[in-house]
């Protein structure tokens, strides 16, 4: 019998051979095991090892840096897609501003609030100007992996009551819709915006950066709240009574300035803030960035230049 896994006594074939075994033959027979599948499985576990090395050393690896903390870099500045007003913002400060600060500048045009947010949380990007700090605090609620932080504001959006039919608030009759957006940090300014137009109250106490429609208190015109995206609310002008919005989205689809039939200043809670990334903020590059868009120069461009008239406010 032959062992493949061991050796093993030889028998006589028919138990008549008595003659005695070769020079070279021990009467054991000595089977070798093949080693093809052991070393295949070793390559495949050193592929694995160095592959898991290699993403190791891109994403997460101590070697790994981002721009953020690359001297000379460029610190790239994100806001969605199309948005003309803020782009033009951003590119000003990459040509006039950033070079006297020490550092390079760049705008980064990206799809949605998710996808900036999470850029800057990982450091693709060093910074976005979009959000105000109630939308921010709801991005990081509804996301505890991101880790940003509001470092300076900048700038207020235009932001009012538009009508295609009066011209003043007063105006409104009784069960009139007024749209707001359907984000509750957008409705809670537009609520903010009624009451300043004297047509709703709020409940006292309430926190009005943070107010939803079951904070109101009096509502004497028995207004009707229709919430809306920002580009259902535009196309939906001509059918509403009146809606609340952002200049921008309303210039941008071809509304008249003058259907902005109210428009407070914003509070600060409002302000477009310079967001960045917690784990940079105290890189060099980052305080130099902070430092560029802290700049009265910032504020001249705000105040004079027809890019963003009535769209983006100085502070």
């Amino acid at each position: 019998m032959t062992d493949t896994d061991s050796t093993s006594p030889s028998a006589p074939a028919g138990g008549t051979d008595s003659s005695p075994p070769a020079a070279d033959d021990h009467g054991f027979t000595t089977h070798r095991r093949r080693r093809g599948p052991l070393i295949a499985a070793i390559v495949a576990l050193v592929v694995v090892i160095v592959a898991a090395f290699v993403g190791w050393r891109v994403w997460g690896g101590s070697d790994a840096k981002t721009a953020n903390e690359t001297a000379g870099a460029t610190l790239l500045v994100a806001d969605t897609e199309g948005n003309a007003a803020e782009q033009a913002l951003i590119d000003f400060v990459a040509k006039n501003v950033a070079p006297k600060h020490g550092i390079k500048v760049a705008f980064k045009g990206l799809a949605d609030s998710t996808t900036i947010n999470r850029a800057v949380s990982d450091g693709e990007v060093a910074a976005t100007i979009y959000q105000h700090k109630l939308w921010l605090s709801q991005v990081l609620q509804a996301n505890p992996d991101f880790h940003e932080e509001a470092a300076t504001p900048v700038f207020r959006w235009g932001f009012g009551l538009w009508s295609a039919k009066y011209t003043d608030p007063r105006q409104l009759p009784d069960g009139a819709k007024v749209s707001l957006y359907s984000d509750p940090a957008n409705e809670a300014q537009g609520l903010w915006i009624l009451e300043r137009a004297g047509l709703i109250t709020l409940k006292p106490g309430v926190n009005k950066w943070q107010a939803t429609l079951g904070d109101i208190a009096s509502n004497p015109k028995h207004l009707q709240f229709p919430l809306l995206d920002f580009a259902a609310q535009t196309r939906a002008l001509p059918d509403l009574a009146a809606a609340v919005g952002y200049t921008e989205y309303y210039l941008a689809a071809g509304t008249d300035i003058k259907q902005q039939i109210f428009a407070p200043p914003a509070p600060d809670e409002f302000a477009g803030q310079l967001t960045i990334g917690t784990k940079w903020k105290d890189t060099d590059n980052i305080r130099r960035l902070v430092a560029t868009f802290k700049d009265p120069a910032v504020q001249q461009y705000l105040r004079t230049d027809p890019q963003v008239k009535n769209i983006l406010l100085p502070i």
